[in-house]
């Protein structure tokens, strides 16, 4: 709803009622055969915004936490950049969609969301519809996500799922060897 399209000159009569081109849905009512979706893609709403809000808070807190406080900007700049090369990786990849040309790998999207551009991939999706509805695409992004997250929380919490994790394989394997 309220997103633009763009119809052929046939269609658009036939929509306005001016000629009996065009297509039809089931029940007869006319309807645009191929539709062409102008511009780049969706927008991004309130609640993918509160979203992105509230997966930024651990890794924010996390290195408020553990980096020295001049070193904050460098910081803040060098995840701003690599968001802002995650971002624009999606929008050439979907330019080159588009075109029938050589495509992005998306192990390169992943790459970069892996080393902190996330907060990027996440707005591209949602700004451009790129890559949003591929399964398996979304999971290995919203792994990637859930690995930052978990470093996050577990630095800090002082590593403690860590250490437990560590312990626990540590047991794991003695029992192993023992058998």
């Amino acid at each position: 709803m309220g997103k633009r399209a763009a119809f052929t000159e046939e269609e658009s009569a036939a929509r306005d009622g001016r000629s009996s081109a065009g297509g039809a849905d089931a029940t007869g009512r006319r309807c645009a055969k191929q539709v062409v979706q102008e511009g780049w893609g969706g927008g991004i709403g309130l609640v993918a915004l509160l979203v992105l809000g509230a997966l930024l808070v651990a890794p924010v807190l996390a290195l408020r936490e553990f980096a020295p406080r001049e070193m904050w900007p460098w910081l803040a700049g060098g995840a701003a950049l690599v968001s802002l090369i995650a971002f624009g990786l999606y929008a050439l990849d979907k330019r080159r969609a588009r075109r029938g040309q050589w495509r992005v790998p998306e192990s390169s999207l992943h790459f970069w969301a892996l080393i902190g551009g996330w907060p990027g991939a996440f707005l591209a999706q949602r700004l451009l519809r790129h890559k949003s509805s591929k399964f398996s695409f979304q999971f290995g992004f919203w792994l990637i996500v859930a690995i930052h997250h978990y470093l996050a929380i577990d630095a800090l919490l002082g590593w403690r799922l860590f250490r437990a994790a560590r312990l626990g394989l540590g047991e794991l394997l003695r029992k192993v060897i023992d058998l």
